[in-house]
């Protein structure tokens, strides 16, 4: 939605890291929706996590002239191919999962990075005011800002609580299925609701890396 909508990306190429399971679903999952909402792939390659050199399929890449390269692998490969996508004179942006969400991305990929975009669960410049009050709160007691672990974390803790008080009671079967029933719970990650699946239904944000930091820019509802 992102690529399509907000950067109005119509060409995307894909980098996968074909080893690791959350990369390759990351994947897939934007193969689908970026081409359901009319958006074509026009490239759809691979490496394996510890690769250095990924000349060849950038080279590949570079020649489907694609206005994004989607890269959902960790910071430490996405650092290096950041820098030889830019070596390789490519200047379209590089967009990825929360695998980017580490200090080290910056410290890896370099100035190479400036102007790519990521999504993770939580960004503590979200104007919203229940985040900045947790924000103000975890600063106040730790003198630094909650990351997105934190923030899970947080959001973990308060759906549990939640549930042990919609279930009136802490045995385990009731907590469970009072989790299971949660919906429309406003966590600092966002609205989360529970589907048939036990899996959070919950918004994702979106950050840009710019000059070694990491700016909001928005939230994209599912």
């Amino acid at each position: 939605k992102f690529a399509y909508n907000s950067l109005c990306v119509r060409r995307a190429a894909v980098l996968r890291d074909v080893r690791n399971d959350y990369s390759v679903g990351l994947a897939n999952v934007f193969v689908q929706s970026f081409q359901e909402l009319g958006g074509t792939i026009v490239a759809d390659l691979s490496y394996s996590e510890g690769d250095t050199d990924f000349s060849a399929q950038i080279t590949a890449i570079r020649g489907q002239n694609p206005e994004a390269i989607f890269v959902p692998g960790y910071y430490t490969e996405v650092g290096l191919i950041a820098r030889q996508v830019r070596q390789l004179g490519m200047t379209v942006p590089l967009l990825g999962g929360d695998g980017w969400d580490s200090p080290l991305l910056a410290e890896i990929g370099g100035a190479a990075m400036n102007d790519s975009y990521f999504s993770t669960h939580y960004s503590p410049d979200d104007p919203d005011p229940q985040i900045q009050q947790f924000v103000r709160r975890y600063r106040e007691r730790s003198g630094q800002d909650p990351d997105a672990l934190v923030a899970l974390g947080y959001d973990a803790a308060s759906l549990l609580f939640d549930a042990i008080r919609r279930a009136g009671t802490s045995d385990p079967a009731a907590v469970r299925d009072a989790l299971a029933a949660t919906r429309s719970f406003p966590g600092v990650t966002g609205t989360i609701s529970i589907d048939e699946r036990r899996n959070a239904v919950k918004p994702a944000v979106i950050l840009r890396v710019v000059d070694g930091r990491y700016e909001y820019v928005e939230t994209i509802e599912p």
